[in-house]
């Protein structure tokens, strides 16, 4: 999770105005110099980025070669690894979402979100800009994901154009999450909570879905539970988009409900809290 530490201190100013009144054109002006300063801070602690650069080589190789030999059919491991990228597409999303709620919440604890109060910025523009900036890490970790695949022997010929649906896609749903998680960070008391209650619900969603395995594999009372878990659809977007595999329609009609749900609930209470917080 990256911060804003370099922001420089901010003079005295008279009371600025309501953030209803500042000009749409101020509010891009103001999101962009902060996602400007996000990316220097990566600029110049490169190690914020290793969650990105790393995780899709460790998830990659440890269950290619772990699990490829036995879930792959004939012990084929190419073939597991088709399956499996898509499905870590969606992993990749939900990860570096989960990491933005205890960064949030340690902003609050450090005082950094202290320094934004003496600002003249507009408020929302601080979480849209982490918004921004944490879509951005995404679309990284998944060009690094693609990168091992394809050392890996992951065939991309003919597949680019539903491949980068595909990531776009991936896109949307994680930005969606990336607002869930921002909420539970400005919500729970403390960074060690946001990741407890984090892992504790997001663990059996990941392995009760389609991203590691086929659900038709499990017991009926867990497969009606798989059919139905978001990231099952997101994973079967994903792999209909870049594999030309299974449905389309329906799994992409289905995330992009989610993602455009998940939105519109926890957005506009991620910056209502944030506002009333600072």
């Amino acid at each position: 999770m990256t911060s804003y530490e370099a922001l420089p201190q901010a003079a005295p100013a008279a009371p600025r105005r309501a953030e209803g009144r500042i000009p749409v054109r101020s509010h891009l002006r103001h999101i962009g110099a902060l996602v400007r300063r996000s990316l220097l801070q990566i600029r110049q602690h490169p190690e914020s980025m290793t969650d990105a650069l790393l995780m899709p080589v460790v998830l990659t190789l440890l269950f290619v070669f772990v699990f490829g030999g036995v879930l792959g059919a004939g012990g084929d491991r190419t073939q597991y690894l088709a399956f499996l990228v898509p499905g870590l597409m969606v992993i990749l999303g939900m990860t570096i979402a989960m990491a933005v709620g205890t960064g949030v919440n340690d902003d609050f604890r450090t005082g950094l979100m202290d320094r934004f109060r003496t600002l003249p910025i507009a408020r929302s523009s601080v979480l849209v800009a982490k918004v921004v900036v944490e879509t951005g890490r995404m679309l990284v970790a998944i060009a690094v994901l693609l990168a091992v695949a394809a050392l890996l022997g992951f065939d991309f010929t003919g597949r680019w154009p539903g491949l980068l649906a595909a990531i776009g896609l991936t896109a949307l749903f994680g930005t969606s999450l990336v607002w869930v998680f921002m909420l539970l960070g400005l919500t729970l008391r403390s960074a060690q909570a946001v990741q407890g209650l984090s892992v504790v619900v997001l663990t059996p969603l990941q392995f009760g879905s389609s991203i590691f395995v086929s659900p038709t594999t499990m017991p009926a009372w867990l497969e009606g539970f798989t059919r139905l878990n978001p990231l099952t659809h997101m994973a079967d977007a994903a792999r209909g988009l870049a594999l030309g595999e299974g449905p389309v329609a329906g799994p992409v009609t289905w995330t992009v409900l989610w993602s455009v749900g998940l939105t519109a609930v926890t957005a506009p209470i991620a910056l209502a809290k944030f506002a009333r917080k600072t």
